[in-house]
């Protein structure tokens, strides 16, 4: 197999080669520190605020992609044939601002100025992608932008009139499209990237197979796909994860297909990549991952790590489990396929044995006999972490309740499905009566914990009251709520 020693990348338009990265360096660090670029600011070091966004280009099936990220959270080693964008590489040869940066100016969108450059490239991704977009487009592109002297209104103004100062198609990003496919393609040369040793060990595995084979050998490396997680270890809880193994680039944890009623998830296919079929097929989960952290986590964070770091409060488990959802372990050679309930055993701890990776996640789609809903509750509606989370997979035939699969998240000490619950419903009539009963069954299913996002009484009796909603809602009542409401 071939191998190389160091990572390979373009930042702006210049190549860089580096064989001196140590697993945990952070794409800001790099930056700012090593190429003074300081545009990029670090406000929260935690992938919150948004200060310190930047575009990371990388080929998809030969389209060349690119999309905000957080360079506080981004780990250099992550960008191996990548393309990263900064703030300072929208300067135009005649020393004139881009387009979304006049508009800004124009439309008053800066205020103490420090988050602006974060603002500009999420709009400037944005105006690439969408040269004309709604006013909940630009919302949704700037959830994960943070702006603490209060001035969105503005700056909403400025990316709805971006495109009367410039064309998109012909910003250098379209323009030159072709010769960076060309240098990417490039450096994308099949080989295995492995430099460092002991604290400072790197690798980057060559496909799929070969991350099988370094997993084996090195059962207790850190592995990282999005860092949305593993970012937050380093920079905020200081950890040593050395060594470690990184993901992103392999294509082949990045496919997303359906067959035969069954949508298949690469572990690897960020919540940005998933967003488009499971909005389409199930549109439920197209709305949760509008609630999921901001557009620089959506793009980096992967339903396949969600899944394998086992948090109780991660989003996407309990409606996978409604769903039936199954998922596909592989060690070496070796795969298994569990449902994926059976894989969380205790906080913490999880059904996979050591050098076993979760490789894909198999979802079935709800038929029309299926009634499914998911909510997320948390203190604000977006980028917040879940306080409780409930999903409701309920088949009713004749006016009674044929199957139940319910499923919560914050509730335990792991995602969790209410069987007691369930129980009590199964077989009786669906009602308001059939409800209420049920609801004495939580007790038997739950004893959640007190803690800064909620009480144990208050997850408790939001519990009980999403099951009084899903109730509501299946039976035409007046549940649903403004699309600003916390839930």
């Amino acid at each position: 197999m071939k191998a190389r020693s160091e990572i390979r990348f373009l930042l702006n338009g210049t190549p860089v080669t580096l064989a001196d990265v140590r697993p945990d360096e952070t794409l800001l660090d790099y930056l700012r520190l090593r190429q003074r670029l300081t545009g990029t600011k670090e406000g929260c070091a935690e992938g919150d605020c948004g200060a310190c966004t930047v575009l990371v280009g990388r080929l998809r099936k030969g389209e060349l992609v690119y999309e905000s990220v957080n360079a506080c959270i981004r780990f250099l080693g992550s960008l191996d044939a990548c393309h990263v964008v900064t703030v300072e590489h929208l300067k135009r040869a005649d020393g004139s601002l881009h387009p979304v940066q006049q508009a800004l100016v124009d439309h008053h969108g800066s205020q103490c100025g420090f988050c602006t450059p974060g603002f500009v490239m999420s709009l400037y991704a944005l105006w690439m992608r969408e040269p004309q977009p709604t006013e909940r487009a630009v919302e949704r592109a700037l959830q994960g932008n943070l702006c603490r002297c209060t001035g969105y209104e503005p700056i909403v103004r400025a990316a709805l009139a971006a495109s009367t100062y410039g064309d998109a198609a012909s910003d250098p990003l379209a323009t030159e499209r072709a010769a960076v496919i060309a240098a990417l393609e490039g450096m994308k040369d099949g080989a295995r990237v492995e430099s460092g040793s002991g604290r400072e060990r790197l690798l980057i595995p060559a496909d799929v197979d070969d991350f099988a084979a370094i997993l084996e050998a090195e059962p207790k490396a850190t592995i990282v796909a999005g860092a949305t997680d593993v970012g937050l270890w380093v920079t905020k809880f200081m950890r040593e994860i050395a060594p470690v193994v990184f993901i992103g680039g392999l294509d082949e944890l990045r496919d997303i297909r359906e067959d035969n009623g069954t949508i298949h998830i690469g572990a690897g296919v960020s919540y940005s990549d998933a967003f488009a079929l499971l909005a389409k097929r199930i549109p439920q989960l197209g709305a949760l991952i509008d609630r999921i952290g901001g557009e620089q986590v959506r793009n980096m964070g992967t339903i396949g790590g969600n899944i394998a770091n086992g948090s109780p409060i991660g989003d996407t488990p309990p409606p996978l489990i409604a769903l039936g959802a199954t998922l596909t372990l592989r060690k070496g050679k070796a795969r298994r396929t569990i449902p994926l309930e059976d894989f969380f055993i205790d906080y913490g701890k999880q059904d996979r044995a050591p050098g076993e990776f979760v490789e894909a996640v198999h979802v079935p789609v709800p038929d029309a006999a299926s009634r499914f809903a998911v909510w997320k509750i948390s203190k604000r509606r977006d980028e917040d972490i879940t306080a409780v989370l409930g999903a409701f997979d309920i088949r009713i035939t004749d006016g009674r309740v044929e199957a139940a699969r319910i499923a919560y998240g914050g509730m335990a000490a792991t995602p969790k499905r209410a069987k007691a619950v369930e129980a009590a419903l199964a077989g009786k009539a669906w009602t308001q009566e059939t409800v209420e009963a049920a609801l004495s069954a939580y007790e038997r299913d739950f004893q959640p914990i007190s803690d800064m996002r909620a009480s144990a009484d208050y997850r408790m009796m939001v519990a009980k009251n999403l099951l009084r909603r899903f109730y509501l809602e299946s039976t035409g009542g007046a549940a649903n709520l403004s699309r600003y409401e916390a839930a």
